[in-house]
C-alpha cells in the first residue's frame, strides 16, 4: 500500500510507520488511546502532547528539521490548556504546509455549538469520546481501520511534498 511521494519516488508504508499526533491532556484517556492502537492494522508512531501550545511547537520544530516527519494524521482533543483544540485546528488549517494533515476531533464533548465549529475549521471529523472502556477502545480501533485501511492519507509530509 502506497501512501505517496518523497521526492520523485514513491513512499510505501512499509518503509516508515505512519506517524499520529495525539493532542491530549488527560493521560487516562491517552493511554487508553495508544492502548487502543497497540493491535493496529499498520506500523505507526504516536507522539502524544498535552496541550496546543505543544502542538504548534512541535509542528513548527518539524518544518525547522532537514529530515522532517510531520504527522499523517492529528488526533486533537478540543478541551486542552494553553491553546484549544479550536484554535489549534484554526492554526493548521490556516497554515499552506499543515493544512493538507488530517485533523480528528476526539473529544468528551457533544455539544452541537463544537462540532459546528469544528468543522467550520475544516476537522476531518468529530468523535466523541464514549466513557465505556470498551466502547472507547472499539472506537479508537476503527480510526485505525477506517483511516489506515480505507481512506487515502494525503503524501507523506517529508522534505518539503
Amino acid at each position: 500500500m502506497w501512501i505517496g511521494l518523497k521526492g520523485l519516488g514513491l513512499v510505501s508504508m512499509n518503509t516508515r510507520p505512519i506517524e499520529i499526533l495525539l493532542a491530549e491532556d488527560n493521560m487516562a484517556d491517552a493511554k487508553l488511546t495508544v492502548e487502543g492502537f497497540k493491535d493496529a492494522t499498520v506500523k505507526h508512531h504516536i507522539t502524544v502532547l498535552s496541550d496546543g501550545q505543544q502542538v504548534m511547537d512541535h509542528l513548527n520544530r518539524e518544518r525547522q528539521n532537514p529530515d522532517r516527519l510531520l504527522p499523517d494524521l492529528i488526533i486533537l482533543d478540543l478541551n486542552m490548556p494553553k491553546k484549544t483544540g479550536h484554535e489549534v485546528l484554526a492554526e493548521l488549517k490556516a497554515d499552506d504546509e499543515l493544512s493538507m494533515i488530517p485533523v480528528l476531533i476526539f473529544t468528551a464533548s457533544d455539544a452541537q455549538a463544537d462540532i459546528l465549529e469544528a468543522y467550520r475549521l475544516h476537522a476531518s471529523a468529530y468523535l466523541t469520546k464514549p466513557i465505556d472502556f470498551g466502547e472507547f477502545t472499539r472506537l479508537v480501533r476503527s480510526i485505525d481501520e477506517f483511516w489506515f485501511n480505507f481512506v487515502k492519507l494525503p503524501a507523506a509530509f517529508i522534505h518539503g511534498y
